[in-house]
């Protein structure tokens, strides 16, 4: 401790790569663990049971169609889900399209979805104001509709309510018969309150004018369920497309188990990335430390030389200049640690993102801390055992 109090700018400095490295690791592991909670949390607010059937691409007289240009779904194809499949819940088809809605000398841009009743179950959505459409609606193709908060807004102002009001899209009416709660950003950025919902039936024969469904949303009974979910699915739908076994699927099925699955590997991958760059940072501290430490075996030749010559061994010099290593390594980590909490705080206030600082990643750097002092101090600590006693108490 002596030793270290004689030079304090220079133990303060050499600890200071460790401090920045250890605070780096620190900050760059939390941003990655709560980029990684964050968006586990926005794909299960999506439901963590939906699954998803899309038209997907197939090769027709050696053209490669691709899935806008399908029409292979059909109702027909979700009342043989909900009959056949037992792992499925509930299903909708959906038609969809995009256009200005319009209400008196407002318009805003938008989208339309065409949706059944168990929209709301899968999407694990809610109505906060209003009603849903009844079987009855949806069998008629009545011109009613939902709208999300962020048309609300802009078409009729704040906290309005725009329940019996009647808007125009691509110049067909449609009479606001309720309000859906408020879901904000998904994971890919999308708003997900910019939406008018209507029955299926209606967009699909008023608005776009078709006979097939643009896509499946279904509902596993449990979250575990989803994978076998899928199979079921797979075959009914193989069944009643009449696809032959060799054959590929004129549809592609999609999971939220898979996509979660995907982005938590992707996130792993940026995790691992962002700390191993920080990383650098405590290499470059051990260096600095190894310099030191030849620095002060060189300047206290004669100490060492002095020692030795009233009975130290070769271990106590060895130990003595081992322990500063260590000292300076953890003391410059535990620093390190304070400050890369404090720094995550005030990333995750100061750029509302997503941070957490899990106890193993400070736990981690602590032991990286020690490993350093122990790996970068040894040869040095050697070096000054090794030391013939006359020589050093000749040095100058």
């Amino acid at each position: 401790m002596n030793a270290l109090l004689r030079n304090k700018l220079r133990a303060f400095l050499t600890m200071l790569g460790i401090i920045i490295g250890v605070a780096s690791v620190i900050a760059m592991l939390g941003i990655g663990q709560g980029s990684k909670l964050s968006i586990q949390q926005q794909i299960a607010g999506m439901g963590l049971n939906l699954v998803t059937v899309v038209p997907g691409s197939q090769q027709r007289g050696g053209v490669q169609f691709g899935a806008s240009t399908m029409q292979s779904l059909k109702e027909t194809d979700v009342t043989a889900i909900l009959s056949e499949c037992p792992a499925v819940l509930v299903a909708t088809p959906e038609v969809r399209g995009n256009g200005q809605a319009v209400f008196g000398p407002l318009n805003w841009p938008t989208s339309l979805y065409g949706e059944n009743e168990s929209y709301l179950q899968i999407r694990e959505r809610s109505v906060i104001n209003g009603r849903m459409f009844t079987d009855r609606e949806l069998t008629s193709a009545a011109k009613v509709c939902l709208l999300g908060q962020t048309v609300v807004t802009n078409l009729f102002g704040q906290g309005a309510d725009p329940i019996g009001q009647v808007l125009r899209f691509k110049k067909i009416p449609f009479l606001v018969i309720g309000v859906l709660d408020t879901k904000g950003l998904n994971t890919f950025g999308q708003d997900q309150d910019d939406l008018i919902l209507a029955p299926y039936t209606t967009v699909q024969k008023r608005v776009q004018a078709i006979t097939w469904v643009q896509s499946i949303y279904t509902s596993a009974i449990d979250s575990k369920s989803t994978t076998l979910a899928a199979t079921q699915i797979e075959e009914t739908l193989r069944r009643t497309h009449k696809i032959k076994a060799s054959d590929q699927n004129d549809f592609t099925i999609r999971n939220q188990t898979e996509l979660l699955s995907t982005f938590s590997s992707v996130s792993n991958i940026l995790t691992v990335l962002l700390g191993a760059i920080a990383g650098i940072s405590l290499l470059v501290g051990g260096i600095g430390i190894m310099n030191i430490m030849y620095v002060s075996v060189t300047e206290r030749t004669r100490e060492i030389g002095l020692r030795m010559a009233i009975g130290g061994k070769g271990f106590d010099i060895l130990l003595q200049f081992l322990t500063e290593s260590i000292l300076l390594s953890i003391t410059g980590g535990i620093i390190g640690i304070l400050l890369g909490i404090a720094a995550s705080k005030i990333i995750g206030s100061a750029m509302s993102w997503p941070v957490v600082v899990l106890p193993s990643s400070e736990i981690l750097s602590f032991a990286v801390c020690t490993v350093i002092g122990i790996f970068f101090g040894w040869y040095p600590a050697r070096k000054a055992a090794s030391l013939d006693p006359i020589d050093a108490l000749r040095y100058e």
